[in-house]
């Protein structure tokens, strides 16, 4: 059983006006095999929270802590964190390119376990994800996110979170620009890597829609950079019922 901790989070943005405080006093704990959701309208800080903890340069934690099994993970480099068991999927993926991606992938597997795969293994768990993912084996040769399309691009992070095996995985609205198919086919890899390795799940959305597919078993709502309210699954129905209104009003 493995624990992310999140205490009295203050995080803050670089603008061209200089730093702003995005984030004012954030708590959460996610355990293995939770699924955690994460709502609340534009601009209240989700992103924010889902970069800070994979350490992006531009967003500052002022203070608090973050821990990965006792763990300080403030203070470990990007890499590191990986190494430690943090994986960020991205909700914009950038290109890569020059670098196929399988060649992405292997390095970042060599990368987090501290020794390659060996060959065979690999090509056959690679083989595999792919396969469930309906993505076609041509894709293996293609450069990072070069071309993808929306639904390429969030396929292509399920691949590497199925493969990497993290402790806990940050999903930032992985289901934006996402048809109706493709949603079913990402869930579902969220699913498979949660049923065969126990990872923590924080699931990042504005909508409901994708948790009908990854049930929570925790809801926040994150509203001007506070959580302000918490629930289970219950909560996200009553949001796609009410609305954020009632949150904003009080703010």
């Amino acid at each position: 059983m493995s624990t992310l901790s999140i205490r009295d989070l203050v995080v803050s943005v670089e603008t061209e006006a200089g730093a702003k405080e995005i984030l004012h006093g954030v708590n959460m704990d996610i355990s293995s095999n939770e699924t955690h959701a994460i709502m609340g309208p534009n601009g209240s800080g989700k992103s924010t929270l889902a970069y800070a903890l994979a350490g992006h340069p531009k967003y500052t934690i002022d203070s608090g802590s973050v821990t990965l099994d006792g763990e300080d993970l403030v203070e470990m480099s990007v890499d590191e964190r990986a190494k430690a068991g943090l994986f960020l999927a991205m909700q914009y993926p950038v290109e890569v390119p020059g670098v196929t991606v399988t060649n992405f992938l292997r390095a970042s597997k060599t990368a987090i376990d501290g020794e390659a795969p060996k060959l065979r293994t690999w090509t056959k768990d690679l083989s595999q994800a792919m396969k469930d993912l309906r993505i076609d084996p041509e894709f293996a040769a293609r450069n990072v996110n070069e071309g993808f399309s929306g639904g390429e691009k969030k396929r292509h992070e399920i691949l590497q979170l199925e493969l990497l095996k993290p402790k806990f995985a940050v999903l930032d609205e992985t289901d934006s620009g996402l048809d109706v198919d493709a949603l079913r086919i990402v869930s579902e890899g969220v699913n498979r890597a949660k049923e065969t390795t126990d990872i923590g799940v924080l699931l990042i959305t504005h909508y409901t829609r994708i948790l009908r597919y990854i049930k929570p078993d925790h809801v926040h709502v994150l509203v001007k950079g506070k959580v302000a309210e918490e629930g289970g699954p219950e909560l996200a129905q009553r949001l796609e019922d009410e609305g954020y209104d009632r949150f904003l009003v009080n703010a």
